[in-house]
Parts: C-alpha cells; structure tokens; sequence
C-alpha cells in the first residue's frame, strides 16, 4: 500500500517539529505545504519523514557524504533565521532543494547555492516542477557564497562548520542575518550572527548535532 505522505507530514510537524518549540506559524506552514518526498532519492521515499537525516549521496573519499537535515533541526534553524517575506535569502548546500522550497514560503526570493552539479541539476527541476518561482539554484563553491546576488538578508549554512569564511560576512546586508551550527555532534552550538553598523556579531541560540558541511571543516593538523 502507498504511503500517506499528507498523514506523514502533518505528523512530522506535530511529533517532530512543534515539541521542539518551533511555533512560529509561517514556519510550520511551509512544512505542511512542501512535499518532503519529492526531494528525497526515489529509492528511500518511504523514509522522507523519518526523524532521521536523509543520505543525498554516498560519501566520497576524504569527505563526507551530502544530507538532507533532520526536519526538526531544519525547523529550529528557520525560526532562528526570523525570515520575513521581504527577505532575499541564500541557502548554502540546498542540495535537493527541499530548503530552499521551505524558504521560498517565507521570503522574497531565494538564491540556493550548491556545488555538487548532480545535486543542483536535480535542485533546478524540482523547483521548476514544483513551481517555486522565487528559487534560483546557482552552482559554485559552497565556501565561497554567491556575491553576485548579494547583500542578502540571511544566509543559512545547511550543516555544521568548523569556521565561517570572512567572505560570507561580506554578503551579508545590513541588518542581516547568518544562521549556522557551529562545532561537531552534541557539542555543535546554533548560532545567529547579525550585522549592525557594520558589526557583525553572534548569539547562541541552542545545541544542534547535524551533519557536517563539506568544504567548511578545518584540515587535521599532522604533529610528530
């Protein structure tokens, strides 16, 4: 029998979402609107809305594997982010799209940012298939941001780092926001860096353990 994916994502919202304090109602509007199905590999559909992160790709030699984030924790990020409809948002990893599909609900417009050109071409129709008109998936260093579309209003990063590049900061409107996990595993912190007069500064907002962002891990230094 096919799965309820309606069921299945209102359930997501009410036993994943909402007990982890997200009320902000825009927020739990685009979750109940998107098909999270429709951006996971067609093989493992079933598991879309599992409380689990959601493998996008194998990982690779001297990395690690894309996924897509836990919903929960995606969720804690948005109502961190305090988009507005306003806002013009870069999504860095957008991977499948199924972010920047959320923000695309919440804000003006969204440049979704990825580097893996398999991950984008699949990012690319399924905003087009959707009809999130409001997307624009663009390739290119994840690290690097997209400066070409910017100042943005928030940059959301879709996985932990170790560092931020200065030049994200840079892209950054005034009044912005950057929104990140910062750290590995349950150690990792959420944080909102916010620029004020040209100041940027941070506030931790709460734990999250999410996967890591690859191109933002700090190389192991050798010691003999």
């Amino acid at each position: 029998m096919a799965a309820d994916f309606a069921m299945l994502r209102q359930r997501m919202v009410d036993s994943q979402i909402r007990t982890v304090d997200v009320t902000k109602l825009a927020v739990l509007a685009a979750f109940l609107t998107v098909p999270r199905e429709k951006f996971v590999p067609e093989k493992i559909k079933e598991l879309a809305y599992t409380d689990e992160a959601i493998p996008l790709t194998a990982s690779r030699a001297g990395g690690r594997g894309r996924y897509l984030m836990k919903p929960a924790a995606l969720a804690k990020l948005l109502q961190a982010a305090d988009i507005k409809l306003e806002d013009v948002v870069l999504d860095i990893g957008a991977g499948t799209g199924y972010s920047a599909a959320l923000l695309s609900k919440l804000a003006s417009s969204v440049i979704a940012l990825e580097q893996d050109e398999k991950l984008a071409a699949v990012a690319n129709e399924n905003m087009q298939k959707g009809g999130y008109d409001n997307v624009a998936v663009v390739s290119g260093p994840l690290a690097k941001g997209y400066a070409e579309e910017g100042p943005y209003d928030v940059i959301l990063l879709e996985g932990s780092v170790d560092f931020i590049p200065e030049g994200l900061f840079a892209q950054m409107r005034e009044g912005g926001r950057l929104v990140v996990a910062e750290g590995h595993g349950n150690s990792a912190v959420a944080r909102v860096y916010m620029k004020e007069d040209g100041v940027v500064s941070a506030r931790r907002v709460f734990n999250l353990a999410i996967n890591p962002l690859e191109g933002f891990q700090k190389t192991p230094e050798f010691v003999f």
